[in-house]
């Protein structure tokens, strides 16, 4: 499922980060920290989607 919003993709490539151990889990904050239940490959695919056209923030 690919990233609707640019503010989505960047929770995504934080959370990505920490669950591979890049940044710790204490410095995720909101949406990035609740993804953290997300496997990797779910999160590779919301950070990697191509950001051309993505409205910065989408309401739910």
């Amino acid at each position: 499922m690919p990233a609707k919003s640019a503010a989505q993709q960047n929770a995504a490539g934080a959370a990505l980060s920490a669950k591979r151990g890049d940044t710790p889990k204490s410095e995720l904050k909101g949406a990035s920290a609740s993804m953290m239940s997300m496997s990797e490959k779910e999160l590779e695919k919301f950070a990697h989607t191509k950001r051309k056209g993505k409205p910065e923030h989408v309401k739910h």
